[in-house]
């Protein structure tokens, strides 16, 4: 990632529910949408399954009209899909991962917490987090509060 006035950050549960995820969608592209405005040009992102995956495919449809927009995948390992069972989860990662402008994995092996390392690199790169946060547990909640702590502007979708 390049400069923090420039550059984003997602971080999202994994789980969406169905009837929600228009409206998430929508709100997101209004959001980075917005942020495009302000200069705002790389988008960190780390491809996991949920709100990642979903921001990831926005980002490449989105940028068909921003050609300028950047998504830059911050991968926690080599092996993150390993024990994915839903096939269009893998299907969307592989696609989102040919399509991304930059590739950096942190690790080559899975190991506790590699997830974690990765959400406070991106954050540390970056002046703004894009949250879609319902709950204050979970791996979520501490980025957005490793966000805060680091002054990030955060904003939450839901």
């Amino acid at each position: 990632m390049i400069d923090k006035p420039h550059t984003a950050c997602f971080t999202g549960h994994r789980d969406i529910p169905q009837k929600d995820i228009s409206i998430i969608t929508d709100r997101t592209k209004a959001v980075i949408e917005s942020l495009i405005q302000k200069g705002v040009i790389y988008y960190g992102n780390g491809a996991a399954r949920g709100y990642d995956l979903l921001t990831a495919k926005l980002l490449l449809d989105m940028k068909k009209q921003y050609s300028q927009i950047r998504l830059i995948l911050i991968l926690p390992c080599r092996s993150q899909t390993d024990k994915w069972t839903d096939k269009a989860d893998i299907a969307l990662y592989n696609y989102v991962l040919d399509k991304a402008d930059k590739k950096k994995w942190l690790s080559e092996k899975h190991y506790k917490g590699c997830e974690l390392v990765r959400n406070r690199y991106m954050v540390d790169f970056c002046g703004y987090c894009i949250a879609y946060l319902t709950r204050n547990i979970g791996g979520t909640a501490y980025t957005v509060n490793y966000a805060k702590k680091n002054r990030l502007n955060i904003i939450n979708v839901m």
